[in-house]
């Protein structure tokens, strides 16, 4: 789809980067372009880097910017890229929009301040601050499991009166709340699931998309079972999740992005380079996920060895 700056009609399938490392910790440039264009060849919908998936609490700021100016690099305008842009310091993560503003991004996602533990009034002041540091689409990023606080339906409808705050990322992993946010929120307020396996049932309430983890393994497949569900054609859909279930659930039987490293790895893509305190996965579950893997096409065999490292 047509890169804009508005972002209004964004629809599809989105992949939340893994950030690749070489094996001494530090950022493999060549391998995260590789990875860009994997995406770009899966007729991906749009791009994130730098959010959970790309490791962004162990990046430094200039590693955070670096990440984001090669995908954009790769992208050359042919999708849109939203940058991740998160944290507990209101102020901190306003000067980093401003930095990723500069370098041309299409739009910021931005999870819910974690720790601190804010009321809905400060989750709404929170970004109502970011949003008004910039001129760029702000998504809300709704993660209770990794923040410790839920943006609730009633608080997402206040930030929909905010121009430049675009909609969510809703990964509250409750159909109940997304069918509440998509009665209650405004048309123009985009709801992407933020759950690869909930997609299904949040584009048949009426989700414009997903922002997906596993697409980072299978781009073609994933933006496939997006745009079936886009077309109204949800017995192919239903078909489509039902394949690629087993590795919906396998990439996240130990916390992200820890299994699709370790898928990236056993294709060939990425050196298997974790940063502390991510560590490698047990033997049993990466011999699950290499097992489903093989399953479904995506790597040939058991030929290779990859060395699994955490670094600080």
């Amino acid at each position: 789809m047509e890169s804009t700056k508005h972002l209004t009609q964004l629809r599809g399938c989105g992949t939340a980067l893994a950030t690749p490392f070489q094996p001494d910790g530090s950022l493999d440039e060549k391998a995260l372009r590789r990875l860009v264009q994997l995406q770009i060849s899966g007729k991906i919908d749009f791009l994130v880097p730098c959010g959970t998936t790309g490791e962004s609490p162990t990046l430094a700021p200039k590693e955070h910017l670096r990440v984001v100016e090669i995908t954009l690099e790769e992208a050359q305008r042919r999708v849109p890229v939203l940058a991740g842009a998160g944290g507990n310091n209101t102020a901190h993560v306003c000067e980093l929009i401003r930095s990723l503003e500069s370098l041309g991004v299409d739009g910021i996602l931005s999870a819910s301040p974690s720790y601190n533990k804010p009321t809905q009034e400060g989750i709404y002041q929170h970004y109502r601050a970011l949003a008004g540091s910039t001129s760029l689409p702000v998504l809300v990023y709704n993660v209770p499991g990794r923040t410790g606080s839920n943006v609730e339906p009633r608080t997402l409808v206040r930030l929909s009166e905010i121009p430049n705050i675009l909609g969510v990322k809703e990964a509250s992993g409750s159909v109940a709340q997304a069918d509440e946010i998509l009665r209650l929120v405004p048309e123009r307020f985009l709801v992407f699931s933020g759950d690869d396996s909930l997609t299904l049932p949040l584009m048949a309430l009426g989700a414009c998309g997903l922002i997906s983890v596993v697409s980072n393994v299978a781009p073609r497949e994933m933006t496939e079972l997006v745009s079936l569900c886009l077309g109204g054609d949800f017995q192919a859909a239903r078909r489509e999740h039902r394949r690629l279930s087993p590795l919906m659930q396998v990439l996240f039987i130990e916390s992200n992005p820890i299994p699709t490293k370790a898928a990236l790895a056993a294709m060939g893509l990425i050196h298997l380079t974790y940063r502390l305190p991510l560590v490698p996965l047990q033997p049993e579950n990466r011999a699950k996920l290499e097992k489903v893997l093989e399953q479904l096409g995506l790597v040939a065999g058991k030929e290779k060895e990859y060395v699994a490292r955490g670094t600080n």
